[in-house]
Parts: C-alpha cells; structure tokens; sequence
C-alpha cells in the first residue's frame, strides 16, 4: 500500500510544489524516489516525532500540503500531544502516513505492532481517519486524500496481500462504504487489513451457499452511517471484524453509529483483539491465529450464531 501511495504523492508533486514530505527517519527503500526527486521538499526529522510535528503545522501554516510518514506507533502515540495541539486544535490540514497496521510488523515485538492507533485518532476532533483495506482502495482514495483540506488526515497503511476481487467499475470514494460482496441479509463489515480476512470467511461462507455480503469501511471518522440504515429492513446479522482492539475499535464505532439507531434487534459480533498486549513475536499470521482471527473459528461462530 505504501508504495502505491507514495507513487501517487510523487505524481502529484510533480505538478505541485506545495506538497512537502517528512518522515521520522523511517521508509527506506519506498521514499528515496520522492526526496531524490525533490530534495528540497523532502525533510528527514530524525527520531523527533515530536518536533516533526511541530514543523509540520509550521509548514503548512505557511500554505504548505505536507506529509508525515513513519511506523504507526512512532507518528501517533509518541507525538500525540503535538497533533492534538497543533494540527487538531488549529484545523491544519496535515496529513499523518502511518504504516504497519495491526500485526503488519509481527517480528518486531509489541513496541511496533499498532492495535490502538484508530481509537486514538478516533477521539481526536477534527481528525479525519482513512484505513484502506487494499492497495486498490489506496488507489482510488489518494487524490482525495492528497487534496483534503478539512483538518488533519490520518492514513493507516498495512501490509496486506490478500487478492480481493471487487465488481467491475466499483468507485471507491472518500466517506463512503464499500461494498464489496453485495447481500441484504447479513453482512462482515472490516476496515484496514482485515479486508483479506473477512474476504476469504465471506468466501467460504457463500460456498455452503450463506447469503453474506463484505463491506470495506475505508473511512471510519467520518463514518457512513446511512449506507446501513438504508439496509436495515432488510439485514438480519452484522458482523464486524478487525485487526485492532476490541475496545474502542470498529465494534463499537459501528453499535454507537448503527446498531444504537436501528428500528429492530439484529444478530450482531464484533471479531477482533480481546484488549490484550501479545507477549509473543512472529508473522502476521501467527499473531493472527494466537488472536483467534483465523478463517476456520470465525466462520464457525458466525455459523452458529446466523444458521
């Protein structure tokens, strides 16, 4: 995903010279051809992240679309203070690039995995929240993200390479759901890189011919409320599914959104981490499985809960 994005930022830089970018001396190997292009709007900060923030609002204070890249847990929680006060408070529109969502950097310890990052963001005001799912919805998503002017923006990349097939001609817009398996009985909501997980429990579901849908939510803040209330006479069961804590994550972003305003009782779950720090290290995968966000155990309790 971090790739394609970066792509795009250089693309647009290229007819832009307001577009700054920052990092966190982080991103070898993925922002060399921005800064090799534009040296002069290419500022590594070192491991500063908190005065990379603060010169971030000085920039774009002064008309600049700047860019802040670095490892979920570096560019959110250790400079929290900095984008509350000076990018939230002021409405600048500084856009915040964090890679390595959920177990993304598995071997790397609890220090770089990033399972609190969206409910952070999430009580901040003003900040808006993006998680693509796929490298095709970052596609999609970068103009709108490149040109967002109301307030500060945070991405959450991840490295995610399940194939998610989407319908022909699909438009991914910013603010809106996506529907990617269409039903109107039941349906897996994920965001960020639980797409390729809830894709291959949807998929499995269909087979034993379970009238499921998979809807992507990209945006969490602001959220689409209306595309599910628009569905609710007909939804029995809604399940979400994520990777990230349980506690004030897409769970419950959906029951205060959604399940709080429906006219009906439906089935409803929430799939994710259960508040709790790994003390283990590995893939993706593994942390996956410990976690119990695997294929076989979600579609049996979605099974005994919608059969």
């Amino acid at each position: 995903m971090r790739s394609v994005f970066i792509k795009n930022l250089i693309e647009q830089a290229s007819i832009d010279n307001s577009i700054y970018l920052m990092t966190g001396d982080l991103g070898f190997s993925v922002l060399e051809p921005f800064a090799q292009k534009f040296p002069d709007r290419f500022i590594n900060a070192g491991i500063a992240e908190q005065n990379m923030i603060g010169v971030a609002a000085g920039l774009s204070m002064s008309g600049k679309n700047v860019f802040v890249y670095s490892i979920i847990p570096f560019d959110t929680m250790r400079c929290l203070e900095q984008i509350r006060n000076d990018l939230c408070y002021q409405k600048l529109p500084v856009k915040i690039i964090g890679v390595g969502g959920g177990f993304s950097y598995g071997q790397m310890g609890v220090t770089h995995h990033a399972i609190e990052d969206l409910a952070i963001m999430r009580a901040l005001p003003e900040m808006t929240i993006v998680a693509p799912g796929s490298r095709h919805e970052i596609e999609q998503l970068s103009h709108s993200i490149i040109y967002h002017t109301s307030g500060p923006i945070y991405i959450r990349l991840a490295a995610c390479e399940g194939k998610v097939i989407y319908p022909e001609n699909l438009k991914i817009t910013l603010n809106k759901a996506c529907e990617v398996i269409t039903s109107n009985k039941a349906l897996i909501i994920t965001t960020s890189n639980a797409l390729d997980l809830g894709y291959t429990i949807c998929t499995q579901l269909r087979e034993k011919d379970i009238d499921i849908g998979l809807v992507s939510i990209h945006t969490l803040k602001p959220f689409d409320t209306e595309y599910f209330l628009a569905k609710e006479n007909s939804i029995k069961a809604i399940f979400t599914l994520e990777e990230h804590n349980l506690s004030c994550g897409l769970g419950e972003l959906f029951s205060h959104n959604v399940i709080a305003k429906l006219s009906h009782k439906i089935i409803f779950q929430s799939f994710g981490i259960n508040d709790s720090y790994s003390h283990e290290t590995g893939s993706r995968e593994y942390l996956q499985e410990k976690s119990g966000l695997i294929p076989s155990v979600i579609c049996k309790k979605i099974r005994e809960l919608y059969l």
